[in-house]
C-alpha cells in the first residue's frame, strides 16, 4: 500500500512510480554487470602471457573463456587471430571493440531519459493540480472552500517533489555508471595494446 499522501498525487504519480521502478532495476542490473565485467586486467594478462610463452594456446583460450568481461573476450580474439601479424590483430581488436562498447552502454540511455523526463512528469502533475484548483474556483467563485482546493494543491506539490526525487538520483546513478563504463573501456584499450605485443612477438622472432 502506498502512503496516503502519495495517493493524493493524482494519476501522474503512478507514472513517476513506474519510472522509479524501471530506473532502480536498470541501475542495479548495470551495476552488477559492470562488477562482473571489470577484472584485474594486469593479473589476467600476466597469466595469459605466461601461458603463451609456453606455446600453450589452448590453455590461454581456456583462461579467456573462464574469465568474464570484455577484456577477456578481446584477448581471446587477439589469440585466435595471432597469425595475421601486428597490424591485422590491431584491426581485429578495433572491430571487436566496436562491438563491446555498445554492450557496455546498453540501457544507459533509458536511465538518462528517465532522469530527464521525471521533472517534466512532475510539472505535468503540477499543472493538472492547478487545473483542478481553478475548476473549483470557477464553479464556486469566492465561496470555494479550502477543502475543495486542497486536493489540487496536494497534487501539484506531491508531483513536483516526486519528479525531482526521481530525477536527482537517476541522474547521479547515470553519471556513476558512465564513469564505470569509461574505466572498463580504458582497461580494454590497455589490454589490447599489451596483447598485441604478446601474440605477435613470437611470430616476429619466428617468421
Amino acid at each position: 500500500m502506498l502512503p496516503s499522501f502519495l495517493v493524493q498525487g493524482g494519476p501522474i504519480i503512478w507514472v513517476i512510480l513506474a519510472g522509479s521502478a524501471i530506473a532502480l532495476t536498470v541501475f542495479v542490473e548495470r551495476l552488477l554487470h559492470y562488477h562482473r565485467a571489470q577484472i584485474n586486467s594486469t593479473e589476467f594478462l600476466s597469466g595469459v602471457r605466461n601461458v603463451l610463452k609456453r606455446d600453450n594456446v589452448v590453455e590461454a583460450l581456456a583462461i579467456c573463456d573462464a574469465t568474464p568481461g570484455p577484456v577477456a573476450r578481446l584477448v581471446k580474439v587477439a589469440i585466435l587471430n595471432r597469425e595475421k601479424g601486428r597490424e591485422g590483430v590491431r584491426e581485429v581488436l578495433e572491430d571487436a571493440g566496436y562491438i563491446e562498447v555498445p554492450r557496455l552502454e546498453e540501457k544507459l540511455n533509458l536511465l538518462a531519459t528517465i532522469a530527464q523526463i521525471a521533472p517534466l512528469c512532475g510539472l505535468l502533475g503540477t499543472a493538472l493540480g492547478f487545473i483542478d484548483i481553478f475548476k473549483h474556483v470557477e464553479a464556486n467563485g469566492l465561496q470555494a472552500h479550502i477543502g475543495q482546493l486542497s486536493g489540487g494543491i496536494w497534487q501539484a506539490l506531491i508531483c513536483t517533489a516526486a519528479g525531482l526525487a526521481l530525477s536527482i538520483p537517476s541522474y547521479a546513478g547515470y553519471n556513476y555508471l558512465v564513469a564505470r563504463v569509461n574505466s572498463i573501456v580504458l582497461d580494454m584499450e590497455q589490454a589490447s595494446t599489451d596483447i598485441v605485443s604478446a601474440v605477435t612477438e613470437p611470430n616476429s622472432r619466428n617468421p
